[in-house]
């Protein structure tokens, strides 16, 4: 059995993504700012505190849990992401530093957290999206989340080239539409093909296999567009 870190667990893919994992007998450290749905689960498997992945202090405190209760960490899902629909023209700076906050620094500095106790074997896994993919369709509104992810897609690839020789794994999964609350505000109104559910198997059976196979590419896990 592995220990499972997953950001984003209040809602959506992360939150059946936690359940998933714990089912079958894995430990899960589920984070997200609002900790309510997941201690509602009350899952003898899945941990959890409040965690803001833009603060300092909240970030530390995921050390200190490795530290006192796993000594090591198998798995790293950066699943928490933040989204602004607006007109580029009205985007401000603070919008960008928002997004980018949680999509781009919070990843990174969660995986410099995390690193230490990572060993040979072990798999960082982005959920990232298409719409930072290069080449893909683009849609209007969109400009600071979809630039920010494919900014941390190119970070994974960086990533995957500087551990290769501690063999730790990084492996982005571009997502197409998830029927989740983050697309509904993205497009109001569109019905995905997927639903949380489904994705969240995906990438749970992803993350504990996909390392063997992929280390620094970007799987593009789409059916639909947007």
């Amino acid at each position: 059995m592995k220990n499972i870190i997953i950001t984003g667990a209040s809602r959506g893919i992360g939150y059946e993504m936690a359940q998933l994992f714990a089912d079958e007998g894995h430990q899960v450290l589920a984070l997200s700012r609002n900790e309510a749905p997941i201690q509602k689960i009350n899952h003898d498997k899945i941990h959890t505190f409040s965690f803001d992945i833009s603060d300092e202090k909240d970030l530390k405190k995921v050390a200190t849990y490795i530290k006192e209760n796993w000594k090591k960490v198998d798995v790293l899902i950066h699943n928490a992401g933040s989204l602004i629909n607006k007109p580029f023209e009205e985007l401000t700076r603070i919008d960008f530093e928002k997004v980018y906050q949680v999509n781009v620094f919070g990843v990174a500095t969660l995986t410099q957290i995390v690193l230490p106790f990572m060993e040979s074997g072990a798999h960082v896994v982005t959920v990232s999206s298409m719409g930072g993919i290069q080449g893909s369709m683009k849609f209007p509104g969109l400009a600071a989340y979809s630039s920010s992810k494919g900014a941390v897609i190119t970070l994974s690839e960086l990533l995957a080239e500087e551990y290769k020789e501690r063999g730790i794994a990084f492996n982005v999964l571009a997502l197409g539409a998830v029927q989740t609350e983050m697309l509904a505000e993205a497009f109001p109104g569109y019905q995905a093909p997927l639903t949380a559910v489904e994705m969240a198997t995906y990438i749970k059976e992803f993350s504990l296999t996909g390392n063997k196979f992929y280390n620094g590419k970007v799987l593009e896990v789409s059916s639909s567009t947007p």
